[in-house]
């Protein structure tokens, strides 16, 4: 008859063997999903201040509202997650409402963090992709708001601690966080589709291209990512340029245009 501890340290043995013969898999499928991840979305690399950008990568556009982040100057940012289609700051939310409470009522708020929540439609990049071993974990660094840069964790959580497979980790991001689209390589698409247009249309009687004329073309947008050629080939020259490290500031009559990275980051 096998004794009691007997029995518990060959169960100990078996969850160790099990554990051992498992780690290599997961661990190839951490460095898989890593891959895709990066390649989706860019990282970008900021000073080690987190006052600048060194180089931008993808400019993410948030899908969700309320995604709460503290200022670059705060020691730690705070911990967000996304799980079961909710996103939540949890903690961080309480404390951020104790701030409120507590300016409100008169006494000094707790520890007191300059907070801003960001909601859908609004823009930022991802400097940091972790994968863990029940979630992956975004950092994410935004444009200066009133001269001053913000800074969260976001955490996609892995349904009742399993690991999915990569594309639908994927697709859970995507429904927080899309990805820009590169207008120049858009332009650059639309562009060959004209040319398509004109070469089919070259030997046709010149009435039959009159009535076909197309409308008048829309104002020009500037839009987060554009590159400094494609600005100036839609508004022209700047009457002066402003160069401030790997910023730039073209300023017009009515707007000014930031680039950083040779990429639109802010329009005013």
């Amino acid at each position: 008859m096998v004794s009691r501890r007997a029995l518990e340290s060959i169960t100990v043995v078996a969850i160790l063997f099990s554990c051992l013969g498992a780690r290599p898999c997961r661990a190839d499928q951490a460095v898989g999903l890593q891959k895709q991840l990066e390649a989706k979305y860019a990282i970008t690399k900021t000073t080690a201040d987190k006052t600048d950008i060194v180089t931008a990568g993808s400019v993410l556009i948030l899908e969700k509202d309320r995604l709460l982040m503290y200022a670059t100057t705060t020691g730690a940012p705070p911990q967000n997650t996304y799980n079961n289609g909710k996103l939540s700051a949890g903690a961080f939310a309480a404390h951020e409402k104790a701030q409120s409470f507590g300016t409100f009522i008169g006494h000094p708020p707790p520890k007191s963090v300059t907070t801003r929540y960001y909601v859908t439609g609004e823009k930022f990049w991802v400097t940091r992709i972790d994968t863990l071993a029940d979630g992956v974990v975004f950092t994410l660094f935004t444009d200066a708001v009133n001269d001053v840069r913000y800074y969260c964790t976001l955490k996609f959580v892995y349904p009742h601690g399993a690991t999915p497979a990569a594309d639908q980790v994927l697709s859970m991001v995507g429904e927080v966080l899309k990805v820009q689209q590169d207008d120049s390589a858009a332009a650059d698409n639309k562009g060959d589709q004209q040319q398509a247009g004109e070469g089919q249309d070259q030997g046709q009687p010149q009435q039959a291209a009159q009535q076909d004329a197309q409308p008048a073309q829309p104002p020009p947008t500037i839009q987060m990512g554009q590159t400094e050629d494609e600005v100036v080939g839609m508004i022209g020259q700047p009457e002066k340029k402003i160069v401030l490290g790997s910023k730039e500031i073209f300023v017009y009559k009515d707007i000014k245009v930031t680039f950083i990275g040779g990429k639109v980051a802010d329009v005013q």
